[in-house]
């Protein structure tokens, strides 16, 4: 008989952990759920500004002088080659520095007209596995973070683009010329810069930049956030 009621009293208890159990664990399904939802919705977000970053920003950099014009991104001599700037100017053949410095950008400006798809594929194929943190970080958390993980593929497509452009707009010529009289004058160190290489790699950080321009736009005007998503995932910026 008291083991009957012994039973009768710890029934409850059981069925209240039991339940506990239950709920907890159904709780956490929701919360994962909750989670992997506000994930989606952010990471979406953040492509979409990246991707506006692309059609408002960079695509300002493929017009005439989207480069040579804007001294944000504008190319200029490699620092490796300042003695060859200074000393062409030096020898009244400024022109033809210029002339250089003039064809890297129009090889630049060219090639990123061609390859705007490499980078709007790039960010719609990129895994934001923070997107959280990205949102709620600096005003270009978002575009470093595809810097960061898109900067070495994006380098072997875009490189090749570089090249052809450099060979279009003539600047393999032009430098062609400049190096072959530089090297000529007496005791100077003789240079053979990899033009491809340099041009890639400052156009490369041109088109960053100007999609840092964007996001940060975004970030801080609200009449920049032209879509429902960018509405709403930003909003939950402006509350941090």
């Amino acid at each position: 008989m008291k083991k009957a009621l012994f039973l009768l009293l710890l029934l409850p208890a059981i069925s209240n952990a039991q339940f506990k159990s239950i709920f907890a664990k159904a709780a956490e399904k929701i919360n994962a759920a909750t989670k992997s939802n506000n994930t989606l919705d952010i990471a979406a977000g953040l492509k979409e500004a990246l991707n506006k970053g692309v059609t408002e920003q960079v695509s300002k950099l493929t017009a005439t002088d989207g480069f040579y014009k804007n001294e944000a991104v504008k190319i200029l001599m490699p620092e490796e080659l300042a003695k060859l700037d200074k000393t062409l100017r030096k020898m009244g053949m400024s022109k033809l520095a210029d002339e250089g410095i003039l064809a890297m950008n129009r090889a630049a400006e060219d090639a990123v007209k061609e390859a705007t798809p490499i980078f709007v594929s790039a960010i719609k194929n990129i895994t934001i596995t923070d997107a959280k943190s990205i949102l709620l970080g600096k005003e270009n958390a978002a575009t470093v973070y595809l810097q960061s993980t898109t900067e070495t593929p994006l380098y072997s497509k875009f490189s090749p683009v570089v090249q052809q452009s450099i060979g279009k707009v003539g600047a393999d010529v032009i430098w062609s010329n400049i190096i072959k009289q530089y090297n000529t004058i007496p005791f100077v160190t003789k240079v053979n810069p990899d033009l491809t290489d340099y041009i890639t790699k400052k156009a490369l950080d041109g088109v960053f930049k100007m999609i840092t321009v964007e996001e940060k736009n975004i970030r801080t005007d609200l009449n920049a956030r032209t879509s429902d998503v960018l509405k709403k995932v930003f909003a939950l910026q402006d509350k941090k």
